[in-house]
């Protein structure tokens, strides 16, 4: 068990310039969201410029998810039930058959770390052997027992001690080093998630952690130079991406999210769940005015429907929300202060999931980070259904940008990656992995 779990989750083959048919998942601890998308090979593109194909959106769904718990699979058969309708739905609307999907991860305490590793270099020159070599040992060094590797993303090299070198294969040194992130989460956490997809019969083509490809989706090149972070929040957590210089450099999370609104509303109001989500979306949000304390609302009670509703201002449900948001946005700050986010004075934070589009989020989170904040949104997609343009489908939008990005990730060498779910390659079925892991 111990050296599986220092391995890589799956990870997908770099795109060719041929036309691919891509489905995302993203399974979260409210909703379930299936996107088909036909990627297409397209010109460069100057506002996004890691983009080599165009994503057409053919088939979605979103449904309400069951057996999830804060990003992690709680009940395995419910959890199946809800990604086969998921995947049902929009491969109707599609019109097609999905055989394999990219799947997110959002719980299992998403971390990255920025590692150094070195070693000397024997035939004079750095090979592409070197370089996996060296990146291979850094990764294994930065994984603990219990953690699975979700990406490995060199962000620059060194030669003979000089640093900031994009690619040294071919150059002359004795010795050669890397400085990469990489980003870990528990790996009972993935496994789970890997079998709840693989019990529908589908495999899991690779799993890539939310805030990375959220940010994938929603920031500008702009964004992404200057420093960015793109702060993920879902139902049961709430995941940080952190960008430098184009690079994605740092990864985090905390299990609280929307969820913990509503249940905060159907206690503190005495009300049922599902009234408190439909309080929470229609009348939720951070701000409280003069008029809020005049406006009262009827809140049918929980428990015996004989039992008269309780009459409540605006301003309550306004400063329960409040509360929990305060408290979401000060933990967030004190990651991004443990990050290397705290030394870029001009970055941004950039709010996506669900949970970002509560009225006033965006002022409430630019007063507590002190930095400047805005919703973000799927950018570069042709055709979006407007429900689909939303802060909520960031994170399978940037599912379907991720393969794109494929190629400046480390894969480990085929014979060691015992995450893998299949021994022949790619798309096995529950292989090794899983039957090594219970």
């Amino acid at each position: 068990m111990t050296g599986l779990d220092r391995t890589q989750t799956p990870k997908t083959r770099p795109m060719t310039r041929r036309t691919a048919l891509v489905a995302s998942l993203d399974i979260g601890t409210s909703k379930i969201a299936c996107m088909i998308a036909r990627l297409k090979p397209s010109p460069p593109n100057d506002a996004l410029r890691g983009r080599s194909h165009a994503v057409e959106l053919i088939g979605y769904s979103q449904i309400q998810s069951r057996g999830m718990k804060a990003g992690a699979v709680v009940d395995l058969a419910e959890c199946e039930q809800s990604v086969r309708q998921a995947v049902a739905l929009a491969e109707r609307m599609a019109k097609v058959r999905v055989e394999s999907v990219l799947l997110s991860v959002s719980g299992g305490r998403l971390q990255g770390q920025l590692v150094e590793a070195a070693a000397d270099i024997k035939g004079g020159s750095v090979t592409s052997a070197d370089v996996t070599r060296v990146t291979s040992t850094g990764m294994r060094h930065a994984t603990a027992e219990g953690r699975t590797v979700l990406h490995t993303l060199p962000t620059s090299y060194s030669v003979d001690g000089v640093k900031g070198i994009r690619d040294p294969k071919g150059m002359v040194a004795r010795q050669f080093g890397v400085e990469m992130n990489v980003v870990t989460g528990d790996a009972a956490v993935a496994r789970n998630l890997m079998l709840a997809v693989e019990r529908c019969h589908l495999n899991v083509e690779a799993m890539a952690a939310s805030p990375y490809v959220a940010g994938l989706a929603v920031l500008t090149d702009d964004e992404a130079d200057l420093g960015a972070a793109v702060v993920e929040m879902g139902a049961g957590s709430t995941t940080i991406a952190t960008y430098s210089a184009g690079r994605f450099v740092h990864a985090s999370g905390f299990a609280l999210g929307g969820q913990h609104i509503t249940m905060d509303l159907a206690r503190g109001l005495s009300a049922c769940i599902a009234d408190a989500e439909r309080i929470k979306t229609l009348y939720g949000t951070v701000l409280t005015g003069g008029s809020d304390a005049r406006e009262l609302m009827s809140v049918p009670t929980a428990g015996e429907e004989t039992d008269a509703p309780q009459i409540v201002s605006r301003a309550t449900i306004a400063n329960i929300v409040r509360h929990r948001a305060e408290e979401i946005f000060e933990m967030v700050r004190d990651r991004l202060a443990d990050s290397p986010f705290a030394a870029e004075p001009r970055a941004r934070v950039v709010l996506s999931g669900g949970a970002s589009q509560l009225t006033g989020s965006v002022e409430l989170a630019t007063r507590i980070l002190n930095r400047p904040v805005r919703i973000g949104r799927p950018l570069g997609f042709g055709r979006l259904p407007n429900e689909a343009k939303s802060a909520s489908f960031a994170v399978p939008a940037g599912l379907l940008v991720y393969p794109q990005y494929a190629h400046l990730e480390h894969v480990e060498p085929r014979h060691t990656r015992q995450l893998r779910t299949g021994t022949d390659g790619y798309f096995g079925k529950v292989g090794r992995w899983l039957r090594e892991g219970f």
